[in-house]
Order: structure tokens, then sequence, then C-alpha cells
């Protein structure tokens, strides 16, 4: 059944969160201590047996220079520089085995697949631990360090993510000029909030992106993760407030209204795991060029091939 919304109300929707005053500032602070933390990117050949696509075990300096993981993909024998994707990863995996995921590589363009620190062990292996101070949580990541916005997981996930485009650019494979972000579920959401970030990206695909609009998100479904939350909250009475201030400085939704690159979302009217309206929320908010692929009769899965059927024809254009 539809979970949200009718679709007209959707279209229209806008979000209540707010900007922190210093949102700007706080990313750009968090940017440019990781950055100065320095660090090389070392690529070693993977022998998979493919005939079709070189694979390479990527290792990259992400938060404070700590090392992140990722797969690089090409395709065989290509001559660079090639228009790139950086892919991020749905909430629980990593970056999984170097045979997986061969679309983007197999289309012609460089593929690096970032790992996700500190998750890869739902339903994809990972490779990349989590520095992040220990302290109360709901299993899961949500709330890990969520009542200091310094503290908070996705504060160095979002990081890692912006150091996965340094560090593709830096390839010889990739051209510089040429590099889009994508992702699903978790992985959009990190994608839009790069697009925030780093403003000269060629083109953000966000499919059914998790990590928008919180206020409406933690209230309004009873899914997990979002639901990790509300359990929180359920327990650590009279930190609601404190808790909210954390979570603008991640909000898609924040990330959107200052992004401008061409945007592609896809948004799924049955998803009981991210509220179609948190989708939208986003969506509207959006500040550059942008389209969106409505699935109503699916759920979190959203447009499975034809989503990325669709995003292979976005990224040919605008790579």
């Amino acid at each position: 059944m539809h979970t949200d919304l009718p679709e007209d109300q959707l279209r229209t929707y806008r979000s209540a969160q707010k900007d922190p005053e210093d949102f700007d500032a706080f990313w750009a602070a968090t940017l440019a201590e990781s950055r100065a933390a320095g660090g090389g990117v070392t690529v070693t050949p993977v022998d998979t047996g493919l005939r079709t696509v070189d694979v390479f075990d990527v290792a990259f300096p992400g938060f404070r220079g700590e090392p992140v993981r990722a797969w690089l993909r090409v395709p065989h024998g290509a001559e660079g520089p090639l228009p790139a994707v950086v892919q991020y990863v749905g909430y629980g995996g990593g970056r999984g085995d170097a045979l997986e995921n061969l679309l983007w590589a197999s289309a012609g363009f460089a593929h690096l697949q970032m790992d996700t620190r500190g998750q890869g062990s739902v339903w994809s292996r990972g490779a990349t631990p989590d520095s992040g101070p220990a302290g109360p949580q709901v299993p899961g990541v949500m709330t890990r360090g969520i009542e200091d916005p310094h503290d908070y997981y996705y504060r160095r996930l979002f990081t890692d993510a912006v150091r996965a485009v340094d560090a593709a650019r830096d390839l010889p494979a990739v051209d510089a000029a040429r590099v889009a972000v994508l992702g699903s579920s978790q992985g959009g959401g990190t994608a839009l909030a790069v697009a925030g970030l780093v403003p000269d990206l060629a083109a953000v695909v966000a499919h059914v992106p998790f990590l928008c609009d919180f206020p409406r998100a933690v209230v309004v479904t009873d899914s997990h993760p979002f639901r990790e939350i509300a359990e929180y909250l359920a327990v650590h009475r009279g930190t609601e407030d404190t808790v909210h201030r954390t979570l603008a400085y991640v909000d898609g939704v924040n990330f959107a209204r200052r992004a401008v690159v061409p945007a592609r979302f896809s948004v799924a009217l049955m998803d009981q795991i991210v509220p179609p309206s948190t989708v939208f929320a986003a969506h509207n908010a959006y500040a550059g060029p942008k389209e969106i692929d409505v699935w109503r009769y699916n759920g979190h899965e959203g447009g499975g091939p034809e989503d990325e059927r669709a995003a292979l024809a976005f990224l040919h254009r605008h790579l």
C-alpha cells in the first residue's frame, strides 16, 4: 500500500528542517582538517579472471586521513582519462566482492566503489573499520555519537565520501572534470551530501535516498534504520533537541539546498523504509537541475533495473 502523503501533495511538500547557522563552516572545517591530514592513494591490481573489466584494490585517506578501502573497476585495457562514477553503498553493506557490480565499468566508466566504514556485515562484506568514539547507542550506526555533530558517525562517512571523489580525481585513469556520484538508499543520501559539498561534480544520482528530512522521517516510519533514532530517544528522554540538532548537519535536505549539479532522483510510493515524503523533501529543495522517477507500486527496491537503465542514460548524457 502507499505509505505516505498522496502524490500531488508529495510534489509540493517542503521539509521543516532548518539549516544550522554554522552548517557551511562546520563542513568546511571538517573537510579542511581531513585534507590537511594527507595520506596517499594506493592502487593494487586484483586477479579476478575477468577478461572485459580490470579490478584494483584501492586505499585512500578518508576522515582525518584514516585509510578507506574501495574497488576500482575499469574497462579492460582502456586508456584514460575516462569519465568516472563514484558509488556509495546502502545501509549495512560494504564494498562487497571484487567480482560484483560490473555495470559501470562495462558501460565505459571508471568506477570507484567506496567501502562503508564500520558496516559491511549485513548483506555485503566491508573492509574499513570505524574509529569513532564509543558510547551508548542503538545497534546499527544511526545513533553512534549522535549527541554531538563532531562525534556523529555520518560526519565521518560523508567526509570519506568527499575524499573518495578527491582520490578518484587523482587516478591516472580518471578525467577529473567528468566525475559523478551515485548511490541508492544510504548510498543515495551520501551522494546528495557529496553533491552539496563538492560543487564541481558532473552529476549526481540518488535513488530512494535515505538520510533526508529527519524531523518527519523519525515519526512517520516504524522501520529501521530510521527506527534506531526513535528507539534511542525513547530511552534517552530529554535529548530530543540535542539529537535533532546533530541530525540537521547531515540531513540530505540541507545538502540539497546547496547542490547545483544535474541530479537524478527516484522514489517508491510503497517504500516503508524511506518514506516517500522524505525523498521529495530533498528533491523539492534541490537547487540545481533535477529529474525524478516515481515508482507507484514499489517498495524500497525502487525501480530496480529500470532505475539503473535510466541512470546509465543520464550519466552518458552528463559525462
